[in-house]
C-alpha cells in the first residue's frame, strides 16, 4: 500500500520492538540477522526498545513472550530463528499458540518472494509466521540473514507502522 492511501496516523509512526534472537550458539558478536533486524528498524526510524538472545528452549522462549507481552510499550516483536522443520526449530510452537488474530498472508507471502528471489522449492521448509497478541504483532522469521533481510524490506517494514495502527485504531480518540 502507498504510504498517501495509509491513515494519518500510520504515515512516518515510530514503532517500539523487541527483538529476539533464538538460537543455541550465537552470541551478541556474532548474530548477524538479529543485527540486520535491528540496523533497519533504526534505518527506518523505529526505536528497537529490547533486543535479546535466547537458547532454542521453550521454556526461554515462551518466558521472554511473556515479559514482552507485559510491557504495554512494545508495539512489536521480531524473533529470528528456530522456524525451520528440525528437531530444535521450537519457536513457532511456542508462540503461535498465544496468537490471537493469526497473519496468515505473511507466512503465505514470505515463502513466495522467498521461493521467487532465489530458495526455489526449499521454501516449502519455512514456519516463517506472524501473528498479533492482543494488541502487539509479532513476526516469527528464519534465521538465515538473507531471509530476514527479505522479509524485513519486501514485507514487515512496509507494513509495520500500518499494522501498528489497525491494532491499536480503537483506542484513538
Amino acid at each position: 500500500m502507498e504510504e498517501s492511501h495509509l491513515p494519518k496516523q500510520a504515515r512516518k509512526k515510530s514503532i517500539a520492538v523487541a527483538v529476539l534472537t533464538i538460537s543455541d550458539s550465537r552470541t551478541e558478536a556474532d548474530d548477524k540477522s538479529g543485527k540486520i533486524i535491528r540496523e533497519k528498524l533504526e534505518d527506518a526510524g523505529h526505536q528497537v526498545k529490547e533486543y535479546g538472545i535466547c537458547l532454542d528452549e521453550g521454556e526461554h522462549i515462551v518466558k521472554q513472550l511473556s515479559d514482552w507481552l507485559a510491557d504495554s510499550s512494545i508495539q512489536a516483536m521480531i524473533f529470528t530463528g528456530g522456524t525451520g522443520i528440525g528437531a530444535r526449530d521450537i519457536t513457532v510452537e511456542m508462540v503461535t499458540p498465544y496468537f490471537t488474530k493469526p497473519l496468515d498472508g505473511f507466512g503465505e507471502l514470505f515463502r513466495f518472494l522467498s521461493y521467487t528471489e532465489d530458495v526455489g522449492s526449499k521454501a516449502l521448509l519455512s514456519r516463517a509466521a506472524a501473528g498479533a497478541i492482543g494488541l502487539q504483532v509479532v513476526f516469527l522469521l528464519p534465521g538465515s540473514s538473507k531471509a530476514v533481510a527479505l522479509a524485513m524490506d519486501k514485507l514487515i517494514l512496509p507494513e509495520l507502522p500500518h499494522i501498528a495502527h489497525e491494532l491499536t485504531k480503537h483506542l484513538e480518540g
